[in-house]
């Protein structure tokens, strides 16, 4: 009988295909990628027409051996790595690693690793997709011309160890960008009102919030101007002037994308962006299950697709009109397409459950909490996204003197159609319901009336979820790059997170700022998301990668010569300070880590002593009038707090301000280019000098 040899990454995707092909095939794992760019140097050969110099991955000539083992015993060999780019580009490795006969040799690629989908994948076995390599190629060898030609500009600049990155530095300034729109944001002051109505026999009151005069809507901004406004209310006759019952429908969602299932798992089941990829590779590549032995059971999760295959659609359809009735079936009519905005890699399917029928409660035993979590999460909005709408009937009214109008809103489901099986935080948000049906015309009587203040408040900080949302909307990066580029920035201490948020640290600001200043294009979203256009373009084989390459590199060996000269003229020297070393006696000097600047003394390696740096900020204390001194937290975002930190605990994110609040005597600090109180309730601010 014919020997087959079929070659996979993991050695957990080996265990689940195996037990779906016969005796005559043997299942083998490379543990990913098997030949990469050297470490120790660029691995470009820039007078051979920019052609990559691979060599054997460290640690994996053990590996390989037992592959050319396996491969002598095999009349064909299979190639049964991911079906995306990379997945491509380990294949094409392995195959001049292991110097495969190409007649002999066959791609076979799945999207879920069920019996069917792999046997179909053998049947329709191809040659390695050349496109979908020089696609790969393309972007690690970009990669690897920004990494390797700006971070010694950093090590330089800044302190060794640091690194640029093509996609990575982009993501810095999106979070940078966005810090400085907060602390340049100031507060503006509104009130709202709302408002007690009874309608005549009815003993239980409705609250309506304040909208303006019946012709144009008032935006109040001010305790006097609200004021003006209830003495006017209490002295007026209210009726209901309009009563508008309307229904209306909400989709169902879409089924996950990578992006989209990173988000959701964010906000949901509080998971990073890289422990979400880590728990759905387990899913995809196969998990034993009580009664089921080792499956796979999602789809493959690097996608941007939301399609889903005809099959997947019908067993869907069968499990929902067994277990809820055919009216929460979806209309196949209103089925939703991918955005045509951008590519789609349409060979994907969205990430489902690999069997329809393999429930989260069937699965709970068998899983460890965050991966049944992250399970149930998929395959409820899988079933979801092929369910009807739910349906609203929603009163709306209107409530007017001869003056000023207020309104309201009710809704209730009639029909919960996909939220039988998932629901939104916004989805299960109390709806406001009317004690009784009101009526055109019926007089209302005004009760209590509720003012309060607000304030305006600056854009959210980055979280995980909304930055992955971001790089997606802006084209930076594909399904497969946004964990580890978070991961990056985090790990190398250009950000800091906390309580979910994102904040650049002063590390980060100082990388930024060298980004911007002398690698402009680098860190230009636009020029960014057209790099990854051309990629795409390289996929389809409209443009030839090395093309990219030759296009890419003059633009950036300019701008790293440039860079070299100029910062080697602004080049920090350590800054001596007047601490004394208590082992030496030397002046200690500021020196800057991966967690921002630290005391040293410069008699290193003979005198190893360090200190935590406190820089002052020029300002004393409001409270106490000690200096005000920057400090970090154990991630590494700056604030600015008394040095008597211990007995004083004064606090700001902001610099503060020596400047006292005339309003109301507080302290005062800088943002953007004003000083504004501290007090939100105060709201002073003044132009800066």
């Amino acid at each position: 009988m014919a020997k087959n040899l079929v070659i996979v990454e993991s050695p957990s995707k080996a265990t689940t295909i195996k037990k779906f092909l016969g005796s005559s095939y043997e299942v083998v794992a490379s543990n990913g990628h098997v030949r990469d760019l050297p470490k120790s140097q660029m691995g470009i050969d820039f007078e051979n027409d920019f052609e990559p110099k691979y060599i054997t991955i460290r640690g994996k000539g053990e590996i390989l051996a037992k592959l050319r083992k396996e491969v002598k015993k095999a009349d064909k060999i299979y190639l049964a790595t991911d079906p995306d780019r990379e997945g491509e580009a380990i294949s094409w490795h392995l195959s001049k690693a292991l110097k495969l006969d190409e007649k002999t040799t066959n791609r076979i690629t799945f999207n879920e690793i069920t019996k069917n989908a792999v046997k179909q994948s053998i049947k329709n076995a191809r040659k390695i997709d050349m496109n979908l390599v020089d696609a790969q190629q393309a972007r690690r060898v970009l990669d690897r011309m920004v990494g390797y030609q700006i971070s010694p500009v950093l090590w330089v600049k800044v302190k060794r160890g640091l690194s640029a990155g093509r996609v990575q530095s982009v993501a810095l300034r999106i979070i940078a960008d966005r810090e400085e729109e907060i602390n340049a944001f100031i507060p503006k002051e509104y009130w709202s009102l709302a408002a007690k109505f009874t309608p005549e026999g009815d003993k239980k009151p409705l609250v309506a919030e304040f909208y303006g005069t019946p012709n144009e809507k008032i935006e109040i901004k001010s305790k006097q101007q609200a004021d003006e406004i209830i003495e006017q209310i209490n002295n007026s006759k209210f009726i209901v002037s309009d009563v508008k019952v309307s229904n209306r429908t909400k989709k169902s969602p879409l089924p996950f994308t990578t992006s989209t299932l990173q988000q959701e798992a964010a906000k949901n089941l509080n998971f990073s962006t890289q422990k979400t990829m880590r728990l759905a590779q387990g899913l995809y590549e196969g998990m034993a299950v009580k009664g089921r032995g080792t499956i796979g059971l999602i789809t493959y999760l690097r996608t941007d697709s939301t399609r889903v295959s005809e099959e997947a659609a019908k067993s869907a359809a069968d499990y929902i009109i067994e277990n809820y009735g055919e009216e929460y079936l979806a209309d196949k009519d209103t089925k939703s397409k991918d955005k045509a905005s951008k590519k789609i890699q349409d060979a994907h399917e969205a990430i489902r459950p690999a069997y329809i029928d393999v429930t989260p409660n069937m699965v709970k035993e068998s899983l460890s909490r965050d991966h049944f979590r992250l399970y149930q999460l998929i395959w409820k909005r899988f079933m979801a996204s092929r369910m009807a709408p739910a349906k609203y009937e929603t009163t709306s009214v209107k409530i007017d003197s001869d003056k000023y109008r207020f309104t309201t809103a009710a809704s209730k489901i009639v029909f919960q159609g996909y939220m039988n099986v998932y629901q939104t935080e916004e989805d299960k948000a109390d709806k406001k319901k009317f004690s009784k049906k009101l009526v055109k015309g019926a007089v209302m009587s005004v009760g209590e009336i509720d003012e309060k203040q607000h304030f305006t408040q600056p854009p959210a900080h980055f979280t995980e979820a909304t930055l992955v949302k971001t790089l997606e909307e802006l084209g930076i990066g594909r399904p497969s790059t946004y964990a580890p580029t978070i991961s990056t920035i985090i790990n190398r201490h250009y950000v800091a997170k906390e309580q979910k948020n994102l904040y650049i640290t002063e590390l980060g600001e100082v990388v930024n700022n060298i980004m911007k200043k002398s690698f402009t294009s680098i860190v230009d979203v636009n020029f960014t998301a057209y790099l990854e256009g051309l990629l795409d373009r390289v996929e389809d084989g409209s443009v030839r990668w090395k093309t990219v390459i030759e296009n890419f590199y003059p633009d950036l060996q300019e701008a790293v010569t440039i860079a070299e000269k100029e910062l080697e003229e602004v080049k920090i020297e350590d800054e001596v300070t007047d601490v004394i070393c208590e082992e030496c006696g030397r002046n200690m000097v500021v020196k800057f880590g991966p967690h921002g600047k630290f005391l040293a003394c410069p008699g290193f390696p003979e005198c190893r002593n360090t200190k935590p740096y406190l820089e002052k900020a020029g300002v004393k204390c409001p409270k106490c009038g000690k200096e005000i001194v920057i400090r970090k937290t154990k991630k590494g975002r700056r604030f600015y707090s008394c040095e008597g930190y211990s007995e004083c605990d004064f606090m700001s994110w902001q610099k503060p301000s020596d400047k006292k609040c005339p309003k109301c005597n507080g302290a005062m600090v800088e943002k953007g280019n004003k000083i504004v109180c501290m007090d939100n309730q105060c709201g002073f601010f003044v132009q800066k000098d």
